[in-house]
């Protein structure tokens, strides 16, 4: 028997993921030079980490020689005080990815349903299949997530509903009231997942505690990656109840979360300035590419999170001539394939990326 023939049949069906290209890639490519590429395909944050995060990380250098941390229990502790919670109520994860995976291993079973928007983060779907369940797209009007569609989605086999609020990659959100008389109307037997990735970019975020607090069947997922700029140390976490979280632990692996990764976050959760200052000059970017897109008579999707969505006609030409001109963006799936994804860089990547738009659609 080959290979193929011994792995399970759901692996040679399984979709693969596919990020955005990396600058090194692209400067080879299009003989480039590296310093003059402008990376605005993966909402990263342009302004980088806070340098009290980059510090903690350069000392925890010193110290590679030994095993992390293995439950995380700084880091835990301080996520749980900014949060308002216990620290036995938070999960920590490579990623906020690996929370996903998490939440499949404990909770689906082979022909349990998972609903989630059409236009969501497409790790839900692939950890759907992977586990054997089946991912229930629902249809998102206006590119913003339908609650009472997805309520009346709901069936005996559903298992899990994920919402991201922020959404990527439309950028758009659902207000507080929204989210919470959804999740109060869901049965006994569905857990309810707010991926909340770019929760940090909101000025009012919803505040699931008391919802959390009553019992619900309820995990908050965050990630380090975004407004935070530690998206190469792979960080991310989960808060719900107790219960809740103590099952997710059984399936975690040993030393999941390096100490670099621990450190960083620590000292990152904790400059609270570096915060504020990298969501204002965000908004202040946000606005600058809407004042730009308007002049060159491109539609947007007005977004909650730091990138736009952005209507060009044929979304993979425009990626690739961008491209070809040292601006990277994110081509879109087939669902929306007139669209570009562009994350909000500096003030001059935005500039740059502006002038490459108009060289290009002329």
């Amino acid at each position: 028997m080959n290979l193929p023939q011994l792995a399970n049949p759901r692996i040679l069906e399984q979709p693969v993921y596919q990020p955005g290209k990396p600058i090194e890639e692209v400067a080879r490519e299009y003989k480039l030079n590296p310093k003059d590429i402008c990376k605005l395909a993966s909402n990263e944050n342009p302004w980088g980490a806070s340098p009290h995060a980059i510090a903690a990380g350069k000392e925890a250098l010193n110290h590679i020689h030994l095993y992390p941390e293995g439950s995380g229990t700084e880091l835990r502790s301080a996520i749980s005080r900014n949060l308002g919670l216990q620290s036995e109520q938070v999960i920590l994860g490579n990623g906020s990815n690996e929370i996903i995976e998490l939440l499949g291993h404990v909770f689906l079973e082979e022909g349990d349903e998972v609903i989630v928007g059409e236009h969501a983060f497409v790790v839900y779907k692939l950890m759907a299949l992977l586990m054997g369940a089946k991912p229930v797209p629902i249809a998102m009007p206006n590119l913003v997530h339908d609650l009472n569609e997805m309520r009346q989605a709901i069936t005996d086999k559903t298992k899990l509903i994920f919402l991201p609020s922020p959404n990527n990659p439309t950028g758009t959100a659902n207000s507080s009231e929204e989210i919470f008389a959804f999740i109060q109307s869901l049965p006994d037997h569905v857990i309810f997942c707010l991926d909340e990735a770019y929760t940090e970019y909101l000025e009012d975020p919803p505040d699931l505690r008391p919802l959390i607090e009553e019992g619900r069947k309820i995990l908050a997922m965050r990630t380090f990656s975004k407004i935070h700029g530690l998206a190469g140390l792979r960080i991310g976490y989960g808060y719900g109840s107790e219960t809740l979280v103590k099952l997710l632990q059984k399936a975690r692996q040993p030393f999941n979360v390096n100490a670099i990764a621990q450190a960083s976050a620590i000292a990152a959760i904790e400059d609270k300035d570096w915060v504020t200052q990298c969501r204002k000059r965000n908004t202040d970017g946000l606005e600058q590419m809407a004042s730009g897109l308007e002049n060159l008579d491109l539609e947007y999707v007005p977004s909650k999170a730091n990138f736009l969505l952005v209507k060009v006609g044929d979304g993979q030409a425009t990626f690739e001539s961008l491209q070809e001109k040292g601006i990277i963006t994110r081509p879109m799936p087939e669902s929306l394939n007139s669209f570009v994804r562009i994350s909000i860089g500096t003030e001059e990547e935005n500039r740059k990326a502006l002038t490459a738009l108009k060289q290009v659609l002329n």
